[in-house]
């Protein structure tokens, strides 16, 4: 991209103004309670809040490990997408997730950081916490920044 065509690059506080007003929100971050809470660009790193809903436990109680999945690529998703100013999207192309300790119904902090933004893949790591700040899982991702296209 050109410097002349380059948007130019919100404050942290206008990033998460922006991203906490979009009318174009995902389902899907509606259903995980998803809730930007911090943006950092130049450590390319946010906060996500979460809510982990009593429709996501098991028979014991504990968040089922697919939820805190989605929870780990969304916070992974949105960073990338920050850190290209809003210019790209992000598919995951591989994600490993790490299950250390159960999270049960409530909130949830994910801490999300990218590692390297190439221009074909970029590759991430992002750590959830439940609300005494435990870390309960860990991730790892690969993904491939593409343009934007509007439907």
């Amino acid at each position: 991209m050109s410097e002349q065509t380059e948007k130019p690059r919100l404050s942290d506080a206008d990033m998460l103004a922006r991203f906490r007003s979009s009318k174009k929100r995902p389902a899907c971050s509606d259903t995980l309670g998803m809730d930007l809470a911090e943006v950092h660009q130049d450590e390319m790193r946010v906060v996500v809040n979460f809510t982990a809903d009593k429709s996501f436990a098991n028979p014991t109680g504990a968040i089922q490990g697919g939820f805190i999945a989605a929870m780990l690529d969304e916070a992974i998703s949105t960073n990338i997408i920050i850190a290209s100013n809003v210019t790209m999207t992000a598919p995951t192309l591989e994600m490993k997730v790490s299950y250390l300790a159960p999270l049960f119904v409530g909130p949830a902090k994910v801490e999300a950081k990218i590692l390297k933004f190439g221009k074909s893949v970029c590759f991430s790591e992002a750590s959830c916490f439940d609300p005494d700040g435990k870390l309960v899982a860990t991730a790892t991702a690969t993904a491939s920044p593409r343009p934007f296209k509007r439907f």
